[in-house]
């Protein structure tokens, strides 16, 4: 097993294969295979694996001896504040002087192991993973945007089961739906350049990525 010394825990398989491809559109080679990663990314399957102090994620990780950056990227989801406090409290004790509310550009504190937080989708607004995607729209893309989400909004109306916490999932993939060529998966939209890399909230958490694991 290969024993890397920065590590990026997310929370799905999405999480898994947008960020490298993100990094990659911005100009940073992530590596053709696992053995190449600049970073180790793992994905732990839900942000209660991630969070729960009985499964022990991030200590279970801190206590490597080859580990020197861990990253950690979760959704806000509903109740942003909420979410912090739930990843501080598994921080807290390694590091008691981490800041109460999370930086604006995401939090990277100094130890032995640095460690990093984002939180999807701006450390700040509700959200996940799709609703960060939605800053990487191109301009020319936006009122077909706006149309997505009515039609979401209708087939809601209309008895889509989809729920209401998923509405930027709905909405992200009506609107991918309608692009040339359909469907693609939220990876390939970014790789594709569907989606903009180049956004300046991509820039933001560009920023936060490559000063985290110093790249």
């Amino acid at each position: 097993m290969l024993a890397y010394s920065k590590v990026l825990l997310v929370e799905g398989e999405d999480d898994k294969r947008v960020i490298p491809q993100l990094v990659e559109a911005n100009g940073i080679k992530w590596g053709e295979n696992k053995k190449e990663w600049i970073v180790e990314i793992q994905a732990l399957g839900s942000v209660e694996k991630l969070l729960d102090k009985e499964e022990l994620s991030i200590q279970v990780r801190m206590r490597r001896k080859t580990l020197k950056i861990l990253g950690i990227i979760l959704d806000a989801d509903d109740y942003p504040a909420n979410r912090w406090q739930s990843i501080r409290n598994c921080l807290i004790e390694i590091y008691p002087d981490i800041p109460e509310e999370l930086p604006p550009t995401g939090l990277i504190h100094p130890g032995e192991i640095k460690v990093g937080v984002w939180m999807m989708p701006d450390n700040k607004e509700r959200g996940m993973l799709e609703t960060f995607l939605q800053f990487l729209l191109p301009e020319n893309g936006k009122a077909l945007w706006d149309f997505s989400e009515q039609s979401c909004q209708q087939a809601k109306a209309q008895g889509a089961c989809f729920k209401d916490c998923h509405s930027d999932k709905a909405k992200i993939h009506t609107w991918l739906a309608w692009q040339n060529p359909p469907g693609r998966q939220l990876h390939q939209a970014v790789t594709e350049r569907i989606l903009s890399s180049d956004s300046p909230q991509a820039a933001v958490f560009m920023q936060w990525f490559k000063e985290l694991f110093e790249v």
